[in-house]
């Protein structure tokens, strides 16, 4: 695996952006206005298809929508034949990605016909696939069109930058999930994390596009289980379900003492050790450790990796006492909402001080992820209970990344506790509370997947020993895109 997500395609609008036509249609708009265009009319006229653009001359000022836009075909059809001029540096960044094997896609609210009018200018060699606006249901800015090139492709639309001159471009381009150069024509476009804006292509090399892909950051939350002990040939299953996960960094919590250190031996991953409970293992280099490096069974530690120049992510486990126990409480004992809000003033005490320990060690523009078996529900989970523990980390501003890809706690409840424990273990043949309790939280990444992982058919305790799944939780696992802020 690789830091960066490789540049699978690169995916042009036409007008404004390849060819200087934005000024042409903005003429042929202004012939069937009979007036001139002003500021005002930027949002109807740029971007739009010519469909929206004769309905909202027909609003204006009158007429069938049909027939304005039949004039406006004309109209523009009639300046492109005569007047295409190629953007500065389109030609010259369109032979570099040919040279360098990226594939070059026409993406254009434009209908086909002038669209092919345009590709016949540029050579229609160029691109392995167009998209007009004659080809999906929905143009710009729908994300639509771009989806529909990336499925022609088949390209995974994170891989790809899409090349934008307008707003408008850009809110259907970012919403497929490119990355965006914006290079504006008329109007101008804004920064935004993940997006790129220049004044031209110019210059823009392949080697500048590869860098605008975000990397992925795969953050595992595993709790060992005493280490793994419980199970045979624990470390080699712990470095199997690692692998198979493919995992870029692992928070750990109940490692034995020598987990993080023998586990990132093993993978050739960088590690930090703290106390007998808590590691971090990352194939990415750690720069700086945070936290206390002797901390007790029970607290956090914290890395600073680096996954690239410009980009680096703090990352921290956290373990949290586990009693009492909350689903326990509630689920034995019956206990109203109120009263087990009070019982977890410790393991609030305990986030508290993760969070301030977060806070101290933060620097502005890096994203922090904190994962953890916090022993805790969510108040995301339960509607009868705001669980003080989650909601202050929520405060604090970190989301809850399995419930962002996973909103509904009913179809998705993402239980983490326990795959080996059905029943509950005082003989009572009560079944045992399941829930979530293990978090993968972020603040200022973007997620693109989350799920829970157990592997095999874990046997229930005590007959334990030959699992394939080497712990009493699942894991959790999360893909993120770390943008430049």
């Amino acid at each position: 695996m690789t830091p960066h997500t490789a540049l699978q395609a690169v995916l042009f609008d036409m007008d404004g952006t390849l060819v200087d036509t934005e000024r042409l249609w903005w003429e042929a708009v202004e012939q069937v206005a009979g007036r001139p265009l002003t500021e005002a009319d930027q949002p109807d006229v740029l971007g739009r298809p010519v469909e929206h653009t004769a309905a909202w001359l027909a609003a204006a000022a009158g007429g069938r929508a049909a027939d304005l836009a039949a004039r406006l075909h004309r109209e523009f059809a009639a300046r492109v034949r005569t007047g295409i001029v190629p953007r500065p540096g389109a030609l010259g960044l369109l032979d570099a990605l040919a040279a360098a094997g990226v594939p070059a896609a026409l993406v254009t609210a434009s209908p086909r016909a002038v669209a092919d009018v345009v590709l016949d200018a540029l050579g229609a060699e160029r691109f392995a696939v167009s998209v007009t606006a004659d080809d999906t249901a929905r143009t710009k800015p729908a994300p639509d069109p771009y989806l529909a090139a990336c499925r022609t492709l088949g390209v995974d639309p994170a891989g790809c930058v899409a090349v934008e001159d307008t707003e408008t471009g850009v809110t259907s381009a970012e919403a497929a999930g490119c990355a965006v150069l914006a290079v504006p024509s008329l109007a101008p476009i804004g920064p935004a994390p993940g997006r790129t804006v220049r004044d031209s292509l110019a210059g823009v090399t392949v080697e500048e596009l590869r860098g605008m892909i975000a990397p992925e950051l795969r953050v595992m939350s595993w709790n060992l289980w005493l280490g793994g002990s419980e199970v045979d040939d624990h470390r080699a299953k712990q470095l199997k379900v690692i692998i198979d996960c493919g995992a870029d960094v692992v928070g750990l919590q109940e490692t034995g003492g020598t987990a993080a250190r023998e586990l990132a031996e093993a993978l050739g991953w960088h590690h930090h050790r703290a106390g007998e409970n808590l590691g971090v293992i990352s194939r990415h280099p750690i720069t700086a450790r945070f936290g206390d490096p002797d901390v007790g069974f029970y607290g956090a530690a914290g890395v600073r990796i680096a996954l690239a120049p410009g980009r680096e992510v703090d990352v921290w486990t956290a373990h949290l006492h586990y009693t009492p126990y909350g689903p326990y409480e509630s689920a034995f004992d019956g206990l109203p909402a109120a009263e087990l809000i009070a019982h977890e003033e410790l393991r609030l005490a305990q986030m508290r001080d993760t969070l301030g320990r977060i806070a101290e060690s933060s620097r502005d523009g890096v994203p922090v992820v904190l994962v953890g078996d916090f022993n805790c529900p969510s108040h995301l989970d339960w509607p009868d209970v705001v669980w003080p523990v989650t909601k202050a980390a929520e405060d604090a501003g970190f989301a809850d990344s399995y419930r962002e890809a996973h909103p509904d706690p009913v179809a998705e409840p993402g239980h983490t506790w326990s795959p080996v424990h059905p029943v509950h273990e005082d003989g009572s043949g009560r079944p045992e509370p399941q829930d979530r309790i293990d978090y993968v939280l972020h603040r200022g990444l973007t997620v693109r997947d989350a799920r829970t992982v157990v592997t095999g058919s874990p046997r229930p305790w005590p007959d334990v020993a030959d699992n394939d799944w080497p712990s009493d939780h699942a894991a959790v696992v999360t893909t993120f895109a770390v943008t430049r802020m």
